[in-house]
Formats: structure tokens, C-alpha cells, sequence
């Protein structure tokens, strides 16, 4: 009996202790994450010449190598409130590089996007070959399957979730609950936390935070972008389409590219 009674009393003071972790646990509701996308040209590059022999494409692909890294990274920015986020890309003064080996458009995608948690709606700032579009429509729905792993991110444990978006890119992302927003990188959002971690395995591309700052976000950071033109999903869509529709294989890459 008296066994029983000091293991009921530990338990209590053990729920005890949880409940005073819990009523003291501190989450995040506002700030700014810094995220790097890194593309592994290599992969994407053999990829894109798998079907090709030419010894030529070969030679100038082991050229690629000699003078430039694996991969090709680039820094973002998510600023966020529990309503609002913004995710964009700070200007950098960048070497170009017209090489057809050193551009992909997946790769090289640098969109802005306006999410409003509330009403469950986002704007994106799309250039598509010089062109520009507005593009305002619902937050995409994911069917996202929740795992028990999990990893540390930029100081946070996160755990894994997996989707499949357009029927056949295969997405990982890591959220954490402790940024009580439900938001994330490019239009990835849904989770019960902030997606920290993201990765198209199949791409070769990723999205993992290096730094998360607890900041006050004024209104007027949040404001959605204003040039270009007006259209929706289903109206870029079509748009891309026409212009597309002679490209082969080669066109449907570009088309899920732009529309992720």
C-alpha cells in the first residue's frame, strides 16, 4: 500500500511538473526566418542529358564540374505574424551565367508570395521569362502524413511530414510546433507549425532555415506586391499551357516548375 501511494504521488508531482512546463512554454507568433534553397546542379543537370549521347554534352557537362560547385544556393526571407506571411528574396548582385547547363527554372525560381492565414488566401509575384503575374487564389491543400522522426533545425526540433502535390512531386517538409504559425517556405503551408525544412528528393532542391529571429513585424512589411498581371491558378495554368503546348516533355517540366 504504501508502494502504490509514493508511486501516485510521484505521478502527480510528475503531471504536476509537465503542466507547469507546458503553462510555460514559449512559442513563437512573429519574426523572421532565413532560409537557404541549395540545387543540386549536378543531379539536375545529368538528368536534363540522360537521353542525350552526343560526346559533345558530355564534355561540356564535365566542364560544368570543373568550374562550378555542386550546388547552387540562394538566401530567402519568411516574415510572418499569426495572420500574415511574407516570403521573398533578398536583392544580391548575381554573375550571369547564360550557360544552358547553369539554368533550371526550379532552380532558379524566385517568387514572392503573401499568404493570409486567415481568410486562407495568397498572392504570388510570378517572372516567367520576363513577364510578370499576379497571382491570387487559395492556399494550396496539402495532404500532408505526419512521421515520428525528427531533426533539429536552426535550433528547433522538428518533425517530418510528407505530401505529394501535382500528382507526382514528392515533397518532405519538417514543421515545428514551437512557431505557432502555420506557415513555411514558397506556397507550403499546412502543418501544425512552422515548416522549417523542405526538400523535393526527387528535384534535387531544398529549403532548410539557418536563423530564426523573434521580431515585431510592422504592417507594412506585410504588404503584398502590386506588379503584374491579374490572373489565378487556373488562368496562369492556361496560360503556360498555349504558350507551351509545342515544347514535348520538355515543357511539362517547365510548367509544374512554375506552378509549384
Amino acid at each position: 500500500m504504501k508502494k502504490i501511494l509514493k508511486y501516485l504521488i510521484m505521478l502527480v508531482a510528475l503531471l504536476t511538473n509537465m503542466n507547469l512546463l507546458a503553462q510555460n512554454a514559449h512559442f513563437v507568433e512573429n519574426g523572421v526566418i532565413e532560409f537557404e534553397k541549395k540545387s543540386n546542379m549536378y543531379a539536375i543537370i545529368k538528368k536534363k542529358i540522360k537521353d542525350r549521347d552526343e560526346s559533345y554534352v558530355q564534355q561540356a557537362f564535365d566542364q560544368y564540374k570543373k568550374n562550378n560547385p555542386q550546388f547552387k544556393t540562394a538566401k530567402s526571407t519568411l516574415s510572418f505574424t499569426k495572420s500574415k506571411s511574407v516570403y521573398n528574396w533578398p536583392a544580391v548582385n548575381e554573375t550571369m551565367n547564360n550557360s544552358w547547363f547553369a539554368s533550371d527554372v526550379l532552380a532558379d525560381l524566385k517568387n514572392t508570395i503573401v499568404t493570409d492565414f486567415d481568410s486562407q488566401t495568397s498572392i504570388t509575384q510570378k517572372s516567367i521569362y520576363e513577364e510578370n503575374y499576379l497571382v491570387k487564389d487559395s492556399v494550396r491543400k496539402i495532404n500532408w502524413k505526419i512521421t515520428d522522426e525528427t531533426r533539429d533545425i536552426a535550433g528547433y526540433e522538428c518533425r517530418r511530414a510528407n505530401a505529394l502535390i501535382m500528382d507526382s512531386i514528392y515533397v518532405v517538409a519538417y514543421y515545428t510546433n514551437q512557431i505557432a504559425v502555420s506557415g513555411g517556405p514558397e506556397s507550403f503551408t499546412g502543418l501544425p507549425g512552422m515548416i522549417l525544412g523542405l526538400a523535393l528528393p526527387h528535384e534535387n532542391i531544398t529549403w532548410f532555415a539557418t536563423k530564426v529571429t523573434e521580431v515585431a513585424i510592422p504592417d507594412k512589411d506585410l504588404l503584398p506586391p502590386t506588379k503584374g498581371k491579374p490572373t489565378d491558378n487556373k488562368g496562369l495554368y492556361k496560360i503556360l499551357l498555349e504558350a507551351m503546348k509545342d515544347w514535348g516533355e520538355y515543357g511539362k517540366s517547365q510548367l509544374k516548375a512554375f506552378l509549384l
